[in-house]
């Protein structure tokens, strides 16, 4: 069943916009009118809130992410059921998402990326620390509140999704950042984290992912056979240290990896003291899905109408459609397939984690635009074989300005 604009979950949790829908649930922003505080709540579709395997163990779950609190998680305050829903009431983030974030700006230079990774590897240190796995860390699982804290979101919902009736001998995730062993159906522990977290800051370093593949499929089974590029062979100006330390992280043996998110942040710290970055202040994203849902918010206090166009991950399969995204979340068998006649690759049904205040990660990645609002910021594109952080010359600036320089 639906839920409309001043609907209560629970009797407590109004609901005052929409911010985004994936596959795996809708997101709402929501007032408690208990305590007076807005919040988020991240509602389960109908198929993951009517199968009590799912039930039971996403209690276990939200249970676990309830008991950590930390400066780089995103809390969890509550999770129930109410009639045929199934919610998580979280901390309301009213920035955005790193996948907007680079949207909106491109690859990032050495330092930002360093900066961003600091506060995404302790996130999930705390994570580790609390004998958890994160199992689908990804640009758009990473949030970016009001005042620049870089926060960790959906920590546990993949395994709870995994134990869902029907996915049990089926791997959920995100194609371009799982790890090999989540692929080949073999032990996931905390060096998988590791290695999505790798994913992550070669993305940050050149703007693209390492694999692609004409199938989710395809995609998938690419990190089996290579190893993930230097980012320096994708863009210029990375630094030799950044590339070991991409190369550490996606080690294809999880033997071979830092072995948790602390050994992962001890040697980034060690390369940014090195190669001696400065301080980096992460920017907030200024055309995010949070920012359009509070704005329709209000907006619908005037005309009792909720007019946000949610963030969708409901695209085509990439056989489907000659523009479909291959980067996109789906579900895969455990282990190597024999060869997939075409009416087999329904299996490979989309079922995103949804981050609370993401865009859809796999359409367009350009953010939404309401109509006159005022334009996004626009990307810089150096000439080519030009570092995308090069200073451009005047009076365009560089989208990464160095904070060493006044």
């Amino acid at each position: 069943m639906q839920l409309n604009l001043g609907d209560l979950l629970e009797g407590r949790y109004r609901i005052e916009a929409p911010i985004a829908r994936g596959g795996m649930s809708t997101v709402y922003r929501c007032v408690d009118t208990r305590l007076g505080r807005n919040v988020a709540a991240k509602v389960m579709h109908e198929e993951y809130a009517g199968d009590p395997i799912f039930a039971q163990r996403f209690r276990r779950e939200a249970r676990s992410m309830a008991h950590l609190s930390h400066p780089n998680l995103v809390g969890v305050y509550d999770f129930n059921s109410d009639g045929d829903h199934v919610f998580l009431i979280m901390e309301l983030i009213t920035g955005g998402t790193l996948r907007e974030l680079l949207a909106e700006r491109g690859a990032m230079p050495d330092y930002a990326a360093s900066a961003v990774m600091r506060s995404v590897l302790t996130g999930l240190a705390a994570v580790h620390n609390a004998g958890m796995v994160h199992r689908d860390l990804k640009p758009d699982n990473i949030l970016i509140d009001g005042n620049h804290q870089v926060k960790l979101s959906d920590f546990g919902l993949v395994r709870a999704a995994s134990a869902s009736q029907g996915k049990s001998n089926q791997i959920v995730g995100t194609v371009a950042y799982l790890s090999p062993e989540q692929v080949s159906g073999d032990d996931i522990t905390t060096a998988s984290d590791v290695y999505s977290a790798g994913i992550v800051l070669f993305e940050l370093l050149t703007g693209t992912t390492p694999f692609n593949g004409d199938t989710p499929l395809k995609h998938a089974y690419a990190r089996l056979d290579a190893d993930v590029p230097k980012p320096s062979s994708r863009i210029d100006g990375v630094p030799k240290l950044m590339d070991e330390l991409v190369a550490t992280a996606t080690a294809r043996d999880p033997k071979d990896r830092f072995k948790n998110a602390d050994e992962f942040l001890t040697a980034l710290g060690d390369v940014a003291s090195e190669l001696q970055f400065p301080a980096f202040t992460v920017p907030v994203p200024q055309n995010a899905a949070a920012h359009r849902a509070a704005a329709n918010m209000d907006d619908s206090k005037l005309t009792g109408m909720v007019t946000t166009d949610l963030p969708r991950s409901e695209q085509p399969m990439a056989d489907e459609a000659d523009d479909a995204d291959n980067d996109k979340t789906a579900i895969v068998p455990p282990t190597p397939p024999a060869p997939v006649k075409p009416a087999e690759t329904a299996i490979l049904n989309e079922t995103s984690v949804l981050d609370p205040f993401a865009a859809d990660p796999f359409a367009d990645p350009t953010p939404y635009q309401q109509p006159g609002a005022q334009p996004q910021a626009q990307l810089h594109n150096p000439p080519p074989g030009q570092s995308p952080w090069a200073k451009p010359s005047q009076p365009q600036q560089s989208p990464w300005p160095d904070p060493s320089q006044p």
